[in-house]
This record gives structure tokens, C-alpha cells and sequence, in this order.
């Protein structure tokens, strides 16, 4: 009997997806960072595979963080200072688990907002018998691969897209707060500016009016 609250067990084509969705490996991340703080990150990689390392900073400050990329041997393969976005691929040397770190330890009091995206390895062919067969690929198939393709491109459009409009929404907001700081600073200096001449007014007709009375006197 199943626990209580269980709707029993899963089609086989959920079981499927959800057994895919728990093997793939999450290679895009967004995360805060923050101030006077490094964050690192560590990736198992096979001799041979290809790999490749994309950041981009999309709030805080000037969008700029320190990058660093090492071996299992500790040897930098990879390292920036104060960069926005970069990209950087390289090739394993060797087995071994490979770190890669962010640091916004040179900013004081601003946090960081940084989207990376780790691919290690080419992604697996469409089909994969397609190889090892004599007879070259059916119109059908092609017309899958060109599909496949031209949606992995939107995906990567739809990525960097989202990431612009998410840097020009932190511009803008950073831009509207720092006018409506600006607006209520002149304000204050208007209404000090204002009580300052009443009482300057006041004092000097006070003034005038007493050297009056005496002089009448």
C-alpha cells in the first residue's frame, strides 16, 4: 500500500523524464555574491574533454568580479581581474576535479549578482546510431537535426537576452533611485534655503525697525 498521499506510482514516461531530469547536470547557475566574499565551485572533467566557461555579472556596482580557473593540480589555466563577462574554453590536461572561483573580496559594500554557465563535453548526437549505419540520414532526420540546432540557438538568445534585460532593469532601478535621492536632497536644500531667508528677512527689518525707533527717540 502506498503512504498516505501517494497517488501510487509513475507512468513510465514520467518515471523516464524524472530519472533524466534527476541525471542531468545543471551547468547554468545565477547566485548573489557578496561583498568581501568568494564563492568557488568544483566540476569532475575527463582527460580530453572540452569545456568551455562563461560568466557575466548582472547587478552590483560597476558588474565587475575576479574570475579564477585551476587543474587538479592547482596550475591557473584561467584568471581576470574586475571583469563584467568573459569566456574562456580549454581542453583537460588530466582526470581530476577541476575549480573554478568568483571573488568580490576587492568591493567593500557592494554584493554581486553573477550568472555562469560551465559546459563540459559536446552534447550527445541527435541520433546516435547514425554513425555506425551505411545509409546516410532521412530527410525527416536531417529536418530533426536543423530543428534541434536552431533551438539550442534560441535557447542561447533567450539566455543573453534575459540577462541584458535583467542588467538594464538593475541599471535603471539603481538610475530611478539615485534620481529620487537627488530629487529630495534639492527639496531639503530648497526648504533650508527658504526658512533662511524668512529669518534673514525677519531679522533685518527687526533690525531696521528698532535703529528707527531710536532715532525717533
Amino acid at each position: 500500500m502506498p503512504p498516505r498521499g501517494s497517488r501510487g506510482p509513475l507512468p513510465p514516461l514520467l518515471l523516464v523524464w524524472a530519472l533524466a531530469a534527476c541525471a542531468a547536470r545543471a551547468s547554468e547557475i545565477t547566485f548573489e555574491l557578496p561583498d568581501n566574499a568568494k564563492q568557488c565551485f568544483y566540476e569532475e572533467i575527463v582527460q580530453g574533454t572540452k569545456c568551455t566557461l562563461e560568466f557575466q555579472v548582472i547587478t552590483g556596482g560597476h558588474y565587475d568580479v575576479d574570475c579564477r580557473l585551476e587543474d587538479p593540480d592547482g596550475i591557473v589555466l584561467y584568471k581576470e581581474m574586475k571583469k563584467q563577462y568573459d569566456s574562456f574554453t580549454f581542453t583537460a590536461s588530466r582526470n581530476g576535479t577541476y575549480k573554478f572561483c568568483f571573488s568580490n573580496e576587492f568591493s567593500t559594500f557592494t554584493h554581486k549578482t553573477v550568472y555562469f554557465d560551465f559546459q563540459v563535453g559536446d552534447d550527445p548526437p541527435l541520433f546516435p546510431n547514425s554513425e555506425s549505419r551505411a545509409s546516410a540520414l532521412t530527410q525527416m532526420e536531417s529536418a530533426c537535426v536543423s530543428i534541434h540546432e536552431a533551438l539550442k540557438s534560441v535557447i542561447d538568445y533567450q539566455t543573453h537576452f534575459r540577462l541584458r534585460e535583467a542588467q538594464g532593469r538593475s541599471r535603471a532601478e539603481d538610475l530611478n533611485t539615485r534620481v529620487a535621492y537627488w530629487s529630495i536632497g534639492e527639496a531639503i536644500i530648497l526648504l533650508v534655503v527658504s526658512i533662511g531667508q524668512v529669518f534673514l528677512l525677519k531679522s533685518f527689518f527687526s533690525d531696521k525697525r528698532t535703529t528707527t525707533t531710536r532715532v525717533g527717540s
